[in-house]
């Protein structure tokens, strides 16, 4: 790694190899700073109106510790301190935004936002160059030597999804009440909820919302228009729905449009249409993942459709309130609270394999912006603190603390607001025509019986065990040979005897589109 900058601090930002827009790793500094009440704590003097300055001043500040535990957003950095000959990754709680390295022996590093870029690197030590992703949540210390090669000191994991994070002290959220009692929590959830959205209005461009229709999407939405308002912005919420005809989806996004008088826009997809962007997504998503690879599709085509036909460039979104809220099906069949709560911490610290990486590289790919107020520090340690039979499906209800809530807001439609769960990748499509099934009648012609039995010798690790896998696979290894450990291991439901990701296979899914 050689670096030729001459100043003593340097802020590197990772620039995508495929996406319009990925420059300043579209870091949600804006809202990360602080400003205010940072220059009123601190003193900092900002020279630039550049987003990740704060870093810069943080570090000269606290150094590298304070650094990190200070930023309220989502963020991955290089930071080069030549005076000290050292240097620094860091990525933020959740892996919100992507970060990519590769670094061999003798100590040679190479660093991106996507994997895609450093996967064509050459050294003379190694003639396959190991990429893969850096974790969530931490940061890592390494030493600069005089050849501008690197050795790497330590890796240090930040900050835990239940620990209140050290920003916390600087923000402007009113004073929270303590105690566990239902109203008081359930206002202090709310409170959150507005300042998470609130914080993240801070933005040169126009801000639209991804809507299914969904209570975590419908929330978000009802939230933004209404602070957009408070804010006096002078344009239109626009929200984005997408479907196939009938699709529950675009019905349910509809009434929700209505009731809070944003501008929709409905896009309209054809299965021949989501066919032929697998190869897209899939290179974009840099997964097989069966779930996310079928969730993927419908996002990659709405945010092609905001980016060719809209001026919306900040994009939210409810992404991370399922694994937050324990809003999977699934979790109906949890042995305890304690069982859930348990699982609920996995898949928060897994969303950067799965629903996060989906959420960000399909809007990211085209030049579009992620903002995700669920997975705020302050509201996602807040309700994790909440004791486990409080955050439980309730009456055969997931998200039952969550809906509460916002049961006398008005914020939207009660039909809407008790909506049981609907997988994204199943909502989009009609119930009686599934898109999984679409899906999987398509490759039942595209993989024989011949190719699944020999499944296991051609993909040793992590065999697929279903033609749609085989074929994501194939799709995958075609772009990004021998890296299939990028995946440790494919998203399935738990404590069920699942076979198949979507949610429209589980009993209570069933059960629930018949009542």
């Amino acid at each position: 790694m050689l670096f030729t900058f001459q100043s003593t601090l340097y802020i590197h930002y990772l620039i995508s190899s495929n996406c319009i827009d990925r420059t300043l790793m579209h870091q949600e500094v804006k809202h990360l700073r602080h400003k205010n009440k940072m220059q009123c704590q601190f003193g900092f003097d900002y020279q630039t109106k550049v987003d990740g300055e704060i870093i810069l001043h943080l570090y000269d500040k606290g150094g590298i510790e304070q650094t990190v535990c200070m930023l309220d957003g989502v963020f991955a950095f290089i930071l080069l301190d030549t005076a000290n000959k050292k240097v620094f990754l860091g990525r933020d709680t959740y892996g919100v935004r992507p970060l990519f390295k590769a670094m061999t022996e003798d100590g040679f590093l190479a660093v991106c936002s996507e994997a895609k870029g450093l996967v064509n690197l050459r050294h003379s030590t190694t003639p396959f160059l190991k990429v893969e992703p850096f974790l969530p949540g931490h940061y890592e210390v390494l030493d600069l030597k005089p050849n501008g090669k690197v050795a790497s000191v330590e890796m240090v994991k930040y900050h835990h999804c239940r620990d209140e994070p050290l920003h916390a002290l600087y923000d402007n959220v009113e004073k929270l009440f303590p105690g566990f009692e239902l109203e008081t929590v359930k206002s202090n959830l709310r409170i959150l909820f507005n300042n998470a959205v609130k914080k993240r209005l801070m933005t040169d461009r126009r801000i639209g919302c991804l809507l299914s229709g969904g209570l975590d999407s419908s929330l978000v939405a009802a939230t933004l228009l209404k602070q957009l308002k408070e804010a006096q912005v002078q344009y239109p919420l626009q929200t984005f729905a997408i479907g196939m005809e009938d699709s529950p989806d675009l019905q349910a996004a509809r009434k929700v449009a209505n009731h809070i008088g944003s501008e929709h826009h409905e896009v309209l997809f054809n299965s021949e249409e989501g066919i032929q962007a697998l190869d897209e997504v899939i290179f974009s998503l840099e997964t097989y993942d069966i779930t996310t690879v079928r969730a993927s599709v419908g996002m990659y085509l709405i945010s092609k459709y905001i980016r060719k036909n809209t001026d919306s460039v900040v994009i939210f979104s409810g992404e991370g309130s399922d694994e937050l809220t324990q809003g999977y099906i699934y979790f109906h069949k949890a042995p305890s609270p304690e069982k859930a709560e348990q699982e609920s911490e996995r898949l928060l610290k897994e969303l950067y394999l799965f629903d996060v990486l989906r959420a960000d590289r399909t809007t990211a790919a085209h030049g579009l912006e992620l903002r995700v107020p669920f997975l705020d520090h302050r509201f996602s340690s807040y309700y994790l603190s909440l004791p486990p039979e409080m955050r439980i499906p309730k009456h055969g209800i997931e998200k039952h603390l969550l809906r509460e809530t916002f049961e006398d807001s008005n914020l939207i439609p009660k039909e809407i607001l008790w909506r049981p769960k609907e997988a994204f990748s199943d909502g989009i499509t009609s119930v009686k025509n599934s898109w999984f099934r679409i899906l999987q009648d398509y490759v039942e012609h595209q993989v024989d019986d011949t190719m699944m039995a020999a499944a296991s010798e051609k993909f040793p690790f992590n065999t697929p065990k279903t033609k749609e896998g085989y074929y994501y696979r194939q799709i995958f290894e075609r772009h990004y040979p021998g890296r299939a450990d990028w995946l440790t291991h494919y998203w399935m439901p738990k404590w069920i005897n699942a076979t198949d990701p979507s949610a429209r296979t589980l009993t209570h899914y069933k059960s629930a589109a018949k009542a």
